[in-house]
């Protein structure tokens, strides 16, 4: 009988656990859906955004912004990594944390001063026992970053790059693009001339209605312009980096614990098995000890 009883302990407790994987299952994707329609709105408005610079950009009319120009040499550079503060959520912070390791010794290689800042109690974790303590870190972002505090901190660095403090920023965040497809990217936001991907470059040459772009008429100036929609361009883009980040890790939670779920069930179907072939077993050597006590009596 002991052996059954520990069989149906086992079985108890894999329930128990089945039940904690399907709420946090259930969580995430409640989570995921709120973080996806966020995401999705941003997308097209941060696209739109990044595009309007690129032709005020290009329009010929001589207009420069800061945030644009190129720097052949830099010298000073930050890199930011977006990962989670949670864990239970597959490789999702693995795969970021090791683009971005790759991409932080290749900086050190070839840049003279380089920052580290890390979002995401995980990343800070992974890099400290790495022995790199990251200049700054921020755990006050989750599935659901506020703009006023993305806001804040692109502030920082446009400033950081206007007066020369830093010369490149590059970011390592996963990229969402459907329910299905999630991936590590590392995208250079300073300087803002290789923000449009390739996507964007392609629509940008047809249009969105099969014609060339149209020319824009600047008032009062294509300077007082730029100096307007290219700040918000840099924020809209740092803050879709932000949530792209927040969906994957709600996808990549929803995924493993589904996962989770399912192996949990298999596991309690296994033991159901195991206790029932014990329970029988028991029975039957029970039923036998009785026979056997019958048949001394009457011999």
């Amino acid at each position: 009988m002991a052996k059954a009883r520990t069989l149906d302990r086992r079985r108890k407790s894999v329930r128990n656990i089945r039940k904690i994987t399907r709420t946090m299952e259930l969580v995430a994707t409640a989570r995921f859906k709120r973080a996806a329609d966020r995401a999705t709105a941003a997308t097209g408005y941060t696209r739109r955004v990044n595009m309007l610079v690129k032709h005020l950009s290009r329009s010929g009319l001589q207009a420069e912004h800061p945030l644009l120009a190129e720097r052949p040499e830099p010298r000073r550079a930050i890199l930011l990594v977006l990962s989670a503060n949670r864990g239970l959520c597959g490789g999702y912070n693995a795969s970021v944390l090791r683009l971005a390791m790759a991409n932080w010794k290749r900086l050190q290689a070839n840049i003279r001063e380089c920052r580290l800042e890390v979002s995401g109690k995980r990343g800070i974790s992974a890099f400290r026992f790495r022995k790199i303590q990251p200049n700054e870190a921020f755990t006050q972002f989750d599935d659901r970053p506020a703009y006023d505090d993305i806001d804040v901190l692109a502030e920082r660095y446009m400033q950081a790059f206007e007066t020369g403090r830093i010369d490149r920023l590059d970011v390592v965040y996963t990229r969402f693009e459907s329910l299905g497809r999630q991936y590590p990217v590392v995208e250079t936001l300073l300087p803002m001339t290789q923000v449009m991907s390739e996507e964007e470059e392609e629509e940008e040459e047809v249009g969105l209605f099969g014609v060339r772009p149209v020319q824009y008429e600047m008032l009062p100036s294509a300077e007082s312009i730029l100096d307007e929609v290219v700040p918000i361009s840099f924020k809209a883009k740092l803050f879709k980096c932000f949530l792209d980040a927040g969906v994957s890790e709600q996808i990549a939670r929803m995924t493993a614990m589904k996962a989770a779920t399912d192996n949990a069930n298999a596991m309690i179907n296994r033991l159901a098995m195991a206790y029932n072939r014990a329970r029988q077993g028991q029975i039957t050597s029970e039923l036998l000890e009785v026979i056997s006590g019958a048949e001394a009596l009457r011999g």
